[in-house]
């Protein structure tokens, strides 16, 4: 759940297009790169740096991008144990409820604005996703615990990062004590975990400047 995959494919395309004397535009690369991964979610942040929404619309990738300032930590639970991918997805449902899509979808929304505005004591609360964590739980049941101890400590949210199984807190304050919370409930069960503390980068790796569109 720590974006390994993109971070591979997108050295490689890079470093290739560096090496040929940049061929391929930042928006070809970034075609090309969720073209390997299968989606530009996890491709437009890591070329781009920060907040990055995305979307494949009428064939075309769009996307925006904000900064995130240093204040917000993200406090990274690692447990010993792994969660495959393709696990992780086969265990999705095909078909969801209508009531818990439009949940998600209020929380997207809400979550994209504040991180448009900066008003992120707004985030508590929006992160009680209803389409892959009930499910993916399942396959990492200390979830809830992790997170509820890391909300309890301090910090405003949290949620499992990508597949899994990586858990991750947001915090404005109290990351020592966000991540130490974090780890306890794993060694409760007798569970390995390592912490990180933190911040987004913001850089932008491309070569046309803003990364707006």
């Amino acid at each position: 759940g720590l974006g390994s995959s993109v971070t591979i494919r997108l050295g490689v395309v890079y470093g290739l297009n560096e090496i040929n004397s940049r061929p391929l535009s930042d928006h070809e690369m970034l075609d090309l790169i969720s073209e390997l991964e299968g989606h530009p979610d996890n491709c437009a942040p890591a070329l781009f740096g920060g907040f990055v929404v995305s979307g494949i619309i009428d064939g075309t990738i769009r996307y925006r991008r904000f900064n995130v300032p240093g204040t917000l930590k993200f406090i990274v639970a690692i447990p010993e144990f792994e969660v495959s991918t393709e696990k992780a997805r086969a265990i999705l449902p095909k078909q969801v409820p209508l009531g818990d899509a439009v949940e998600n979808l209020k929380r997207v929304a809400l979550i994209t604005s504040i991180f448009a505005t900066g008003d992120y004591a707004l985030l508590r609360g929006l992160f009680e996703d209803k389409l892959h964590q009930p499910y993916r739980k399942k396959l990492i049941p200390m979830l809830d615990d992790v997170i509820a101890a890391g909300v309890e400590a301090g910090a405003l949210a949290g949620w499992l990062s990508g597949s899994a199984s990586s858990i991750i807190c947001l915090t404005e304050q109290k990351e020592k004590a966000v991540a130490e919370a974090m780890a306890g409930i794993f060694h409760g069960q007798r569970i390995r975990c390592e912490t990180h503390i933190l911040t987004a980068d913001n850089e932008y790796i491309g070569y046309s400047g803003s990364g707006t569109l």
